[in-house]
């Protein structure tokens, strides 16, 4: 995980570390990767990079956490506040779906990282990057569960816990298949669309 330390970091080379990493990730992935050439180009101590980082991998979780973080801020947020009907709650589902992975096109470092994640996802040393990741968008799973139960869009005979892993699965599945096939941004529209259908025949509440 990232140490205290960094924290205490000037804000310029704490962006110049995440720019380093980000641009090191892309262009090489995880395990080809040299935090080296991260130092050099940041002008960083091995000292320094340890006292922030555990390893190359809390490094690397790092900078995908921020640059996802990044990413989520200029999409529309999702507001189900007005969605009054099971219909309505996918569809706007469906429309955030389509604008993530969009935005994700538009960032090919990101999206290059995201693949780097994908390949080495069997190592041991990517478990904590994953659970990372889940632990950030947990909090929001279980709010977009809890408003579509509300509207009786998403069913309430399964514990919750349950529904957000089958979710998960199915969320994360879908995610590898799109990062790692790349198809024409023409495609997305009906894609996201269809793959928010089968979530939604798995996890919607039952007459």
């Amino acid at each position: 995980m990232v140490r205290s330390g960094f924290a205490k970091v000037p804000v310029a080379q704490r962006r110049a570390i995440v720019s380093a990493a980000t641009e090191e990730f892309a262009a090489h992935g995880f395990h080809n990767a040299s935090l080296n050439r991260i130092l050099e180009a940041t002008g960083t101590s091995k000292g320094s990079m340890y006292h922030y980082f555990d390893g190359k991998s809390d490094l690397f979780a790092y900078v995908v956490r921020v640059e996802l973080e990044q990413l989520m801020r200029g999409v529309e947020p999702l507001d189900l506040t007005t969605t009054v009907t099971a219909d309505a709650f996918w569809s706007a589902l469906a429309t955030y779906y389509l604008d993530l992975m969009s935005a994700l096109r538009a960032a090919p470092q990101l999206a290059a990282m995201i693949r780097a994640w994908i390949a080495a996802s069997g190592t041991s040393e990517m478990q904590h990057v994953q659970k990372e990741l889940e632990t950030m968008i947990g909090p929001w799973m279980q709010q977009v569960l809890a408003t579509g139960q509300g509207i009786g869009a998403v069913r309430d005979d399964l514990p919750p816990g349950l529904l957000i892993a089958v979710a998960g699965a199915m969320g994360q599945a879908i995610d590898t298949w799109l990062m790692t096939q790349a198809p024409e941004a023409g495609d997305l529209p009906r894609l996201t669309s269809a793959s928010i259908g089968m979530i939604r025949r798995a996890l919607e509440a039952r007459p």
